[in-house]
């Protein structure tokens, strides 16, 4: 069984030959750049050239020797553009590591801080002196109480995770993009007997959060109800319209698609089912029975972080395939509980792993022993694609990487 048969297998409740493993197959389940640099470094491997994909997070592209090492299942659709040198410039990081990022990514230092500038010159994100990662600076319509939302296309350039998405980024969906999009995918899928997972967002509540800015965002949502509605029906039609021609490009190369939207947080979900079922679940059902009607061979994953125990019943029942990342350290997301409430209607795509205290704090010993009793519980009857809960941060020591995925490999 290959790679791609036995994350089928998988999808479809059905027992495969062994665990499936994803590490890097999307933009929730990497390797941070410095725990990825301090990991070659303890297995013996050539540095390489470190090539930061997703700026945002500080995100590497794995290279094909870990792939393999670990018996890693899921490849990321955009990975082949690592091979084209003219998609990539040079960057230092704060640590004084060199690597690539895109070239399209205009990031300038500030005294001790970097900025991020979108096409329009604007601002639009800040690395801060001692921090790894970049937050949002620019949410256009934060002062914005009308409901015409007829320029959101365009205001859209002004957010951090619009503008600077992951490689195929920043090809859009004009004719000369779209065929590089669908050149790309075919030789990608060629290449690899990997299952392939293409990230294509379509966020709904996230995009409240990071247009409005998110306390503005939760309280339009209880006190604006229509502009609300509003804004979500022009979010669905960009992402219908979009949605129609990324399937159409690639597609048929795909074998899961990547949706998102961070609905909970440490003590359960950020809004109530109530919120969920009147303001986003029509919405998601709507684009997600549309992708599956344009590619039927698709599985779908939503990217949820957080408690969303509550809310899965309303996700499966709008034809959500798999969630990711299971953040069992969160208030509900108890494995044992989810495996038997919902084990049936959904795949869990994570929850191999506790990135919160176990990877980072654990011993290797202790690694092993919590991904064994996580692989007891949910290695059966299909349903699961073990992954680390979320990325794998900066301060995680190599050893515990290896013990996690040395015990995943070992199982039986």
């Amino acid at each position: 069984m290959n790679s791609k048969e036995r994350i089928s297998q998988t999808l479809n409740h059905k027992q495969p030959d062994r665990v499936p493993i994803d590490c890097g197959g999307h933009r929730s389940s990497n390797f941070s750049v410095h725990a990825y640099k301090n990991l070659r470094e303890y297995l013996g491997l050539e540095p390489g050239t470190l090539y930061v994909y997703d700026v945002i997070q500080q995100l590497v592209i794995p290279g094909e020797d870990i792939i393999e090492l670990f018996g890693i299942d899921v490849i990321d659709l955009g990975r082949d553009f690592s091979l084209d040198t003219s998609y990539w410039k040079d960057w230092v990081l704060e640590d004084g590591t060199e690597v690539k990022i895109p070239a399209f990514v205009d990031l300038r230092k500030q005294g001790a801080d970097t900025l991020m500038y979108n096409a329009k010159g604007k601002p639009i994100a800040i690395q801060k002196e001692g921090c790894l990662y970049f937050e949002q600076t620019a949410f256009p319509r934060e002062n914005d109480a009308g409901d015409d939302f007829s320029d959101l296309e365009d205001q859209m350039h002004d957010v951090m995770w619009f503008e600077v998405g992951a490689p195929p980024a920043p090809f859009g969906y004009n004719g000369t993009d779209l065929e590089k999009r669908k050149k790309s995918a075919k030789d990608l899928a060629h290449k690899w007997d990997k299952a392939v997972y293409g990230l294509f967002g379509a966020n709904f509540y996230e995009a409240a959060q990071f247009v409005f800015k998110m306390d503005q965002a939760l309280y339009n949502l209880a006190a604006e109800p229509k502009m609300m509605h509003n804004f979500l029906d022009k979010m669905l039609e960009i992402h219908m319209k979009n949605l129609e021609q990324y399937l159409a490009a690639c597609g048929d190369e795909l074998d899961v698609l990547g949706v998102g939207d961070d609905l909970g947080m440490q003590v359960g979900p950020q809004i109530s089912p109530a919120m969920y079922r009147e303001f986003f679940k029509p919405r998601h059902a709507a684009l997600w029975e549309y992708a599956k009607k344009l590619k039927p061979h698709l599985k779908l994953c939503l990217h949820s972080c957080g408690g969303i125990e509550p809310l899965l019943a309303d996700i499966i029942d709008a034809g959500m395939d798999a969630v990711n990342p299971v953040q069992i350290s969160c208030e509900g997301m108890d494995l044992k509980t989810l495996k038997q409430k919902y084990g049936k209607d959904i795949t869990f795509w994570g929850g191999g792993c506790d990135t919160r205290d176990v990877l980072p704090n654990g011993t290797p010993q202790e690694v092993r022993e919590h991904v064994l009793r996580n692989l007891d519980i949910m290695f059966r009857d299909g349903g699961f694609v073990f992954q680390q809960v979320h990325n794998i941060m900066a301060n995680v020591p190599p050893q515990n990487i290896v013990a996690m995925f040395r015990a995943v490999r070992e199982y039986a």
